[in-house]
């Protein structure tokens, strides 16, 4: 391999049905196998009980009024009830539209009337959000059950109509648009990207392929539902393979997710790199019976080294992947193997998973570039999503008249496929002419024995353009950190200007619902802080940052 282009094999051929089949057939060869667990609800399926159930609210859905091509709206945290409503309006052929927990009464107007949304289910509220208040005001539905109450009651009180449901599911092609996500954008409104039940069902299906599922799996599932890494590299994983999801509470607990695994005697767990960083963290860490873990999947933003090693050796996750992708990809494009080699495991996203195409490509020209050469990670095949809903301009920016998927990330790929993603191309710092990446500073920054998690941006300056500022949690009863400390850490490791100008100390991060850090808020924070009165030289800005929240 001269160039950065890698195909994924094609030996197991991709599955050609819909979602509902795929429950089908699982539910006839798996029949009195546990499905479904929802620790904290108490509830639990086999196989064969839960697509029965899925087929009643199918029903009840389709008299109230939902058909194939309508967009149905789910808003709430994991449970029992959000999984039957996914299955059950794939059974309908009716777009599901996973809307953000966490949205506010603007986001989640906007995403109903983009989206066209026609009915919603949702729960009755969670943490600071009134669901049922919020969507009176947001407009007027078909059909709105609230899970608990006696609309959704009235949705699963009937028998499954299993002939009405047959003629529907012969109607149904796998590429018809299943899912409507909507990615969480930086700036402006998000995007509605638009998934297929090929889409989803072949990468849920290949990611657990190549986590080596089987009837015997059970996958402890604390990421929500509402994004791709709950829904379809929990859920649908699970149900092709006959594996048992297991719910261990609405919202990421750690102590309830390690509680669970313990209990539920789960063989994989998933987790977004801070989630696993605060299972780590428990002071009774070490107390909880984890001996049945064997794989899980750490997603959704850039795993440290150093955790990835954690996981692995003190988790029992000895076959634990890493897996690279976005919404727009349905969402995983490029895989670590079980059988890496440790260092692989920790320092790259693996390779081409199945049936896809990966390139490395400059960002200008789109030429695919040399291995080990830095570049925007582009993907190619069956995952990339069919447009974003209703926006066809945004559409062409992403996908090239080619079908590759402009990520926006950048990355290396060696000459055996596997590749580094070394940042975003929206997070470079151009630092006096010199291009800077901050992942290569945070990697380094957690080899500080007392620092547990690392973030590094760009800040304006006059003199160079930008400079860096790190921004750094320290472990418990760690000695006070300063800037000149941390430089002196950096100082015959790191090229002087990669060494931060800037550091701030903190308890948290801001962060999305799915765990990724906000870099754009901590920039945000960043200009107010450098803009208090005397916070410019090196020591004065540590010792502001270090006093503000």
């Amino acid at each position: 391999m001269t160039r950065s282009h890698d195909v994924g094999p094609t030996d197991t051929p991709l599955l050609e049905h819909t979602i509902g089949e795929a429950l089908r057939d699982s539910a006839a060869r798996y029949t009195e196998r546990e499905a479904l667990v929802d620790v904290s609800a108490g509830r639990r399926w086999s196989y064969g009980q839960f697509r029965q159930d899925v087929r009643r609210l199918a029903t009840g859905l389709h008299r109230a009024g939902v058909r194939q091509g309508d967009r149905v709206g789910i808003w709430g945290p994991n449970s029992w009830e959000w999984t039957l409503t996914q299955f059950a309006t794939a059974e309908l052929g009716a777009i599901l539209v996973t809307i953000n927990p966490a949205y506010r009464q603007h986001e989640v107007n906007y995403v109903i009337e983009q989206a066209g949304v026609t009915a919603v289910i949702s729960s009755d509220a969670f943490r600071t959000q009134d669901y049922p208040k919020m969507l009176e005001a947001a407009g007027d539905f078909t059909v709105k059950a609230i899970m608990g109450r006696s609309s959704w009651r009235d949705l699963m009180s009937a028998e499954a109509d299993e002939d009405l449901l047959d003629e529907i599911a012969a109607g149904l092609d796998p590429n018809d648009p299943i899912n409507i996500q909507y990615t969480s954008g930086t700036t402006g409104f998000p995007k509605g990207a638009t998934l297929t039940h090929r889409n989803i069902l072949n990468n849920g299906f290949f990611v657990g392929e190549v986590n080596r599922y089987s009837p015997a799996d059970r996958i402890c599932i604390p990421v929500p539902f509402y994004h791709c890494f709950g829904m379809v590299m929990g859920n649908l994983a699970a149900i092709t393979h006959g594996s048992a999801m297991i719910i261990p509470a609405a919202a990421f607990d750690p102590r309830a997710t390690l509680q669970t695994v313990e209990r539920e005697r789960c063989t994989s767990l998933y987790g977004v790199p801070t989630m696993f960083i605060a299972e780590l963290g428990l002071e009774d860490f070490r107390s909880f019976d984890l001996s049945t873990l064997r794989t899980g999947i750490m997603a959704g933003s850039p795993c440290p080294e150093e955790i990835m090693r954690q996981v692995i050796e003190q988790m029992n996750m000895s076959e634990v992947t890493i897996c690279y992708g976005m919404t727009e990809t349905s969402p995983v494009s490029l895989q670590t193997r079980p059988e890496d080699a440790l260092d692989l495991r920790v320092s790259t996203v693996g390779r081409v998973v199945p049936h896809a195409e990966v390139k490395i490509a400059d960002p200008v020209t789109g030429e695919t570039l040399p291995v080990n050469t830095d570049g925007e990670v582009c993907t190619r095949g069956y995952l990339v999503m069919k447009q974003y809903w209703n926006n066809p301009e945004k559409t062409a920016e992403a996908i090239d008249g080619d079908r590759w998927m402009h990520t926006g990330d950048l990355g290396r790929m060696d000459p055996q496929g596997y590749v580094k993603v070394t940042g975003r191309i929206k997070d470079m710092v151009i630092r006096g002419g010199e291009n800077i990446y901050p992942r290569e500073i945070e990697e380094f920054l957690y080899t500080h024995p007392d620092i547990i998690d690392a973030q590094v941006i760009g800040v304006p300056d006059p003199a160079y353009g930008e400079e860096l500022m790190a921004w750094v949690r320290l472990r418990e009863d760690a000695p006070r950190l300063t800037v000149e400390d941390l430089r002196t850490f950096c100082h015959g490791v790191l090229a002087r200007y990669k060494i931060p100008r800037y550091l701030a100390v903190v308890g948290e991060f801001p962060t999305t619902v799915t765990g990724k850090v906000r870099k754009v808020q901590l920039r945000q924070q960043a200009l107010e802080l450098l803009a208090t009165p005397g916070a410019v030289d090196d020591a004065k800005a540590s010792t502001a940052a270090q006093d503000s929240p």
